[in-house]
């Protein structure tokens, strides 16, 4: 098979890539070069997709599948419609699992629960994008399929105060400084290994089958925060300090957390996977966190480069613990 991916080196796309070659596939991977990840056996194109020549040499082919991993809002996929109609078979939209309703669910998440989030513009903005892709399947046949990963990780770190690309979290807990849990962690969240969700979308490449259809790809299973940070705290031996904030009291005085706190973060999600399963029957994740966030871990820790502290998230969680102690 012929495949595009838009992006393709970053935390959540580069095992998807590593896995295209080693399946046999014929991989090329448009990059802005922000990512200095070499994946042997793929051809790179380095540009910006918004620029005229690079539109032009992607035209000039054919493509069994595209996979747009940083498309985000609608001007994007209106971009992509113009774009890939008529030379792609299928096109694969990363939208993402914060889409959906989690807070009127209480229940497994399945494809068809309803999308809606209040909080979060990124969220609200996938939305749109996948509002514009079916009517677009269903007005021009465009052969869209729609992934919807969970929190997925290998190369950051899933937290919300002091992670992802910063090691705060870390430093932090080697120094027993406390920590930020919203409300009491009891909240159960479904975190995702990069390695696995490569096997379930490099499993539906190139299947006319998911035409029109929506798929989240997720781990079956879904630590509380309390376990998320106690694992971290144990890769280093160290007790954990944590201090638990209201997610109300902390969007108050952080309101740019508030997207990612009460349109995702604070409610539980749990996910019913038999879809992904159904057409892909190799997908089952095989890393528990325990073990993948060791890895992570791994992964800073041998590039001080990697280990960045940043001034402003410890700001940022100073200002709130001094806020809330003082209330």
């Amino acid at each position: 098979m012929n495949i595009l991916f838009i992006g393709g080196t970053g935390n959540i796309s580069t095992h998807s890539s590593i896995r295209c070659v080693e399946l046999g596939y014929h991989l090329t991977i448009l990059t802005r070069g922000n990512h200095h990840t070499d994946i042997k056996g793929a051809s790179f194109i380095q540009g910006d997709i918004n620029d005229f020549e690079i539109q032009k040499k992607l035209k000039s082919q054919k493509w069994d599948c595209v996979v747009n991993w940083i498309a985000f809002t609608p001007s994007d996929i209106e971009r992509d419609i113009e774009l890939f109609d008529s030379i792609t078979k299928q096109y694969i939209f990363i939208s993402s699992a914060s889409c959906y309703d989690t807070v009127a669910t209480g229940q497994k998440i399945i494809e068809s629960t309803p999308l809606h989030n209040p909080y979060w513009q990124y969220s609200q903005d996938k939305i749109d994008c996948e509002a514009l892709l079916i009517t677009a399947n269903k007005m021009i046949n465009f052969p869209v399929c729609i992934v919807r990963p969970s929190l997925t990780y290998d190369t950051v770190i899933p937290v919300p105060f002091g992670g992802w690309t910063d090691y705060n979290i870390i430093n932090r807990i080697k120094q027993n400084k406390p920590i930020i849990i919203h409300d009491d962690g009891a909240a159960l969240f479904t975190i995702t290994h990069a390695k696995d969700f490569a096997i379930g979308l490099t499993g539906l490449l190139g299947n006319p089958k998911t035409i029109g259809q929506a798929f989240h790809i997720t781990s079956d299973e879904a630590p509380s925060w309390n376990e998320i940070y106690q694992h971290i705290a144990d890769i280093f031996k160290q007790p954990l300090n944590a201090v638990y904030i209201p997610t109300d009291f902390i969007c108050e005085i952080a309101p740019e957390k508030t997207g990612s706190l009460k349109g995702d973060k604070s409610n539980s999600t749990l996910f019913d996977n038999n879809k992904i399963k159904a057409f892909v029957p190799d997908f089952n994740c095989k890393i528990p966190f325990s073990e993948g966030i060791s890895q992570t871990i791994q992964w800073f820790e041998q590039d001080t480069q990697r280990q960045i502290n940043n001034p402003n998230s410890d700001a940022l969680i100073e200002n709130i613990l001094e806020r809330y102690s003082n209330q």
